[in-house]
């Protein structure tokens, strides 16, 4: 069988950590990598007997998530996130897969579900959103974007039916502050491209978001949920233009 690691980036995840790693306690190693956690994180992941844990700066996503990558042991990696539930199905995949005397393919697409005010989506683009995240790492890494950091690999590549259980918010006062973060990093990055924009469609964008994210995403279907956040992503574009207007304003 092939050996098989699990890493993940941390800071402050006491709440949610420890059923993430209770489902993935499976695997040969968990490579844990934090950035300062002063909660009970790092208590709870001494708990686990196969886990491993370092301690780097934070200095974007993308260069942490690589980090962890590069300190893993073994060469098949999969990589979730402190928010994210191992589901059996997905278990038991990757373990069928690990168990081969060669995998042709160097890397596999999961399905990555959003669970939001504790419900499970099951429609729309928040409902199994294939995303690269087990690999052979001989054939890449993570690159280094500070957000919407992702994966380099070359070769074959398959995807899997079980999925992954996403646990993004706390609750809406944690949404609130991943928000605020994630727009003011896109403002940012924003200003690095020198990108233009509108102020008239940024005024008349929220209703044509609400309405791609609620009926054309079929958000609808996801009851009360689901009209919740469209309405918090209907905002999303014009808060982080808005912060960027803001930042041209100060230059």
């Amino acid at each position: 069988m092939h050996k098989l690691s699990i890493v993940l980036i941390t800071h402050n995840e006491e709440s949610r950590i420890k059923k993430t790693l209770e489902a993935a306690k499976w695997c040969d190693e968990l490579i844990i990598v934090d950035s300062g956690s002063t909660d009970n994180t790092l208590e709870i992941c001494k708990q686990f007997s196969n886990c491993k844990i370092y301690h780097h700066p934070f200095s974007g996503y993308g260069e942490q998530k690589k980090k962890a990558v590069d300190l893993s042991s073994n060469k098949w990696v999969l990589s979730i996130d402190s928010d994210e539930i191992i589901s059996s199905e997905l278990k038991n995949e990757i373990e069928t897969i690990l168990k081969k005397a060669t995998i042709p393919q160097t890397h596999f697409y999961i399905p990555i579900t959003l669970v939001f005010l504790g419900k499970i989506f099951s429609y729309g683009r928040m409902n199994k959103r294939n995303h690269l995240r087990f690999f052979n790492k001989e054939f890449g890494n993570f690159n280094a974007n500070k957000v919407h950091e992702g994966l380099n690999i070359t070769g074959d590549s398959s995807k899997l039916k079980g999925e992954l259980l996403h646990y993004s918010y706390k609750n809406v006062h944690h949404y609130f502050e991943k928000f605020n973060s994630y727009t003011s990093t896109g403002a940012e990055v924003m200003m690095k491209k020198k990108r233009s924009v509108n102020k008239v469609l940024t005024m008349i964008l929220f209703p044509f978001n609400f309405f791609k994210f609620y009926i054309i995403d079929l958000n609808f279907m996801n009851g009360y949920e689901g009209y919740v956040w469209s309405i918090f992503s209907a905002f999303y574009k014009i808060v982080k233009y808005v912060k960027y207007d803001e930042l041209l304003t100060n230059k």
